[in-house]
């Protein structure tokens, strides 16, 4: 499967996510698409249960049978490979970050049911401990998302008045990084399966827990206009792998890693 949806991105979109922080896109993935998605979903929960298994279950922000963050999927399936590559992602880093662009972390993203755990208040830039250009998230969803179901909740810029990383506090009961701690409760984002929320690392947002009794899943991939470089090694962190040149995708093709 190629993901190959022809998408445009309007000038009110890309202003919102200037002034705001955010957009949304509505139902961009076909029927086909979302059942290759979903498959390569449970099956990556499987394996990752049975390494949590192993030990204490769970690892890090994982918490087995709860809530599941499991990133590099596009280096162990061709078809990842091809979601996160996908023009669809091209025309999403065009309009955001220019005619530059590398892939900075994947993720599969899954709030378990009637067990799925909230995820506190946080910046996606506040998992780095360092300051660095924002980036780009893409949250994808798998499933129809709802309130109910533990769907994304955004902060605007102007709403809160912060567009850059602000340092966050690490919660032990969940490991979480949290930097607001006010009661705004954001704007959800209530969407069919197969949309995309866009924003910004520095856009707040938090998730609910899942109380239904079906699991509810998304992917989260993000970019960046070029690798972010830990200042202790000077190299890329996580991926670094470059996506757009010129505003051409230029991705070499999957290879399968060990």
């Amino acid at each position: 499967m190629a993901f190959t949806a022809s998408l445009e991105i309007t000038q009110d979109q890309i202003d919102q996510y200037q002034q705001e922080g955010y957009f949304i896109l509505e139902s961009i993935f076909s029927h086909d698409e979302l059942e290759i998605l979903r498959g390569e979903c449970d099956r990556f929960v499987e394996e990752t249960d049975a390494e949590l298994a192993k030990g204490k279950g769970n690892n890090g922000i994982t918490h087995q049978g709860k809530r599941y963050f499991i990133p590099n999927t596009h280096t162990r399936s061709a078809h990842m490979y091809n979601y996160a590559f996908s023009p669809v992602f091209a025309a999403i880093c065009r309009a955001t970050l220019g005619e530059e662009a590398v892939l900075f972390l994947d993720q599969m993203v899954v709030k378990s049911a009637e067990k799925g755990l909230p995820f506190s208040w946080h910046q996606d830039s506040g998992y780095l401990s360092f300051d660095h250009p924002p980036y780009l998230t893409c949250w994808a969803t798998l499933d129809d998302v709802t309130i109910e179901n533990g769907t994304v909740s955004l902060l605007p810029y102007s709403q809160l008045g912060i567009k850059t990383r602000v340092k966050h506090i690490r919660a032990p009961e969940h490991n979480d990084m949290v930097g607001y701690f006010g009661e705004n409760p954001g704007i959800p984002v209530i969407v069919p399966a197969g949309s995309i929320a866009v924003f910004s690392s520095v856009c707040f947002h938090r998730s609910g827990p899942n109380t239904t009794d079906k699991p509810r899943r998304a992917m989260l991939t993000q970019y960046a206009s070029a690798p972010i470089l830990n200042p202790e090694t000077n190299r890329a962190m996580f991926d670094g792998q470059q996506f757009l040149r010129e505003g051409k995708i230029v991705a070499a093709g999957f290879s399968q890693q060990a």
